[in-house]
């Protein structure tokens, strides 16, 4: 319990920190530290349950991921990012597979493709958190993130079937690959399926019944697990149901349906929990890194080197040749996309060579790698133990520890002085939605207004006209409040009747804002960050 505690205080320290410390520190690495700390304060490291440790903290991670991903930036770059999820991710599991073997003939082959699997999927937030104080384009981080997305899941994936045939001894690619189309397929069906069948139910109970923002809350809480554990007992991939349910949250979300304070409240929760449950894992990664390192050096001297610098030499080859992997696979993915764009008579897209290292070193790696090396079973089907586990995991941890240090050391040297596009559609977009939304307003006032004045005709009518055209002007609450007024029976009526409008001109404008987002006419992003805007005035006015 002491630990725990411990751990939750870390990462509330490690927000003060990053904003203490007079140089720019990626969050992540000071909560590795401050891991490593508090395993050398009681001694003892927290028992890890590999299925129950990926059950907490993976499904509402990915369907959190899925669900405020961009989706027109997604589909806009869908090739530029299906290539870097899945050819990326094969092209690495292969390449880094044979090297890890070649380097370190300890390692079996399926253990080396493992560890090469779950060192593939790339951290947005971490690059995030590095890229605060530089400009990185809007446009390349939306494919980062596609990336990351999409790359967790076939990443996971490819690492389940590399730690089964390490468990059985025996693989079949034609069997494999039958079982990643059923468990892809059904994962994304699943995932899909039950936010859907949970988010109707949902909107129809509220309609009826009304909405009470707490069940709400927990509900969307709950759907991760749900969708997780569905897609386990149709042996579906647990990963992408995940993903799926958190897409098709984004999808349900345009409906509109949930109240304002609902979805204040709901981004609060889970913002904390993102912020929690990231933070928790790189604490527990310096936690557990003495213990790791002390089995990664038994291993190391299996293979007849009895100095642990052999341990550090691995990793920063290992975090070398993902870096010119990366590098090459991008370089090379350009050149195809720039001829291909060439011979359809279409303007090919150009990158520097400055923007392409940037991308390179952007392949963070962080909180998926460490939730899943950190499954890898402890025994193998006859009992005996997994081999190289400790040496996998210091590895994939070291790793880590590297790409954050690099990243956070080179991109602000790359992206600095670099000449950032302005994002001229999504400013388009924003204004699009702003006078969409004051137009929808406008339209909703005049005719509550209109109701109002036939409800109450024993009311000065001019008295709402006032209100009214305060609230058109600039659509603020306290644009609708007279200056000097000292009648306070009067104050209090303008009062009333301003927030009634208010109110209307707010719901107008959020339904409208849900039409355009619906009819792909402002991206989900765009509507997403107005309507919250509009939430908060909505939260106020209550």
């Amino acid at each position: 319990m002491g630990i725990s505690f411990a751990m939750l205080l870390a990462v509330i320290a490690s927000a003060f920190a990053v904003r203490v410390l007079p140089v720019a520190v990626p969050v992540p690495l000071v909560q590795i530290a401050m891991g490593a700390v508090i395993a050398g304060v009681f001694g003892r490291g927290v028992r890890l349950e590999p299925e129950l440790f990926m059950l907490l903290f993976i499904p509402p991670l990915l369907f959190l991921d899925g669900w405020r991903i961009p989706k027109e930036g997604l589909f806009r770059d869908r090739a530029t990012i299906l290539e870097l999820a899945f050819g990326l991710v094969i092209f690495t599991v292969v390449g880094l597979g044979a090297l890890i073997h070649w380097m370190i003939p300890a390692v079996p082959w399926p253990v080396a493709f493992a560890l090469a699997a779950i060192v593939s999927p790339t951290d947005p937030v971490a690059v995030s958190a590095i890229t605060a104080r530089v400009p990185m384009p809007a446009r390349v981080m939306h494919i980062l993130e596609g990336e990351s997305l999409l790359n967790d899941a076939s990443g996971l994936v490819a690492f389940r079937f590399a730690v089964a045939a390490a468990v059985t001894g025996s693989f079949s690619l034609a069997s494999a690959t039958l079982s990643f189309l059923w468990v892809a397929v059904a994962g994304l069906a699943v995932g899909a399926g039950f936010t859907w069948l949970v988010t109707a139910a949902r909107d129809r109970f509220s309609r009826r019944f009304g909405e009470e923002p707490g069940a709400q809350i927990l509900m969307s809480l709950l759907i991760p697990f749900g969708a997780y554990e569905a897609a386990a007992l149709v042996h579906a991939s647990e990963i992408l149901a995940a993903v799926a349910a958190g897409v098709m949250m984004s999808y349900a979300e345009l409906s509109g349906r949930a109240s304002a304070v609902t979805r204040v409240q709901r981004t609060a929760v889970w913002n904390t929990l993102q912020f929690a449950l990231n933070g928790i894992m790189f604490v527990l990664l310096g936690e557990q890194l003495p213990d790791i390192f002390r089995g990664a050096v038994g291993v190391v001297e299996q293979t007849g080197h009895e100095n642990p610098w052999w341990l550090l030499a691995y990793a920063l080859a290992i975090s070398a040749a993902l870096a010119l992997l990366r590098f090459a696979w991008v370089w090379v993915s350009l050149q195809i996309s720039m001829r291909t764009a060439a011979r359809h008579g279409r303007q090919a897209p150009k990158a520097s060579l400055r923007m392409i290292a940037a991308v390179s070193l952007a392949g963070v790696r962080g909180a998926i790698t460490l939730a899943g090396v950190l499954t890898l079973p402890v025994a193998l089907a006859d009992g005996s133990a997994f081999p190289a586990r400790d040496l996998a995991i210091f590895l994939a941890a070291t790793v880590i520890i590297v790409s954050l240090i690099v990243a956070s050391i080179g991109l602000p040297r790359l992206l600095n002085g670099l000449e950032v596009p302005p994002e001229t559609e999504h400013h388009a977009q924003q204004d699009l939605a702003h006078q969409a939304a004051r137009r929808a307003g406008i339209v909703a006032i005049e005719k509550k207004l209109r109701q109002l004045v036939e409800a109450h005709p024993q009311t000065d009518p001019q008295l709402y006209t006032e209100v009214a055209s305060r609230i058109i002007e600039s659509l603020t609450p306290q644009a609708a409040l007279p200056e000097g007024d000292t009648d306070a029976a009067r104050r209090d009526k303008q009062r009333a009747i301003a927030q009634v409008l208010h109110v209307a001109a707010l719901q107008a404008s959020r339904e409208e804002l849900f039409r355009l987002a619906r009819r792909r006419e402002i991206s989900d992003e765009v509507c997403r960050e107005v309507v919250r805007k509009l939430d908060l005035q909505e939260a106020r006015l209550a």
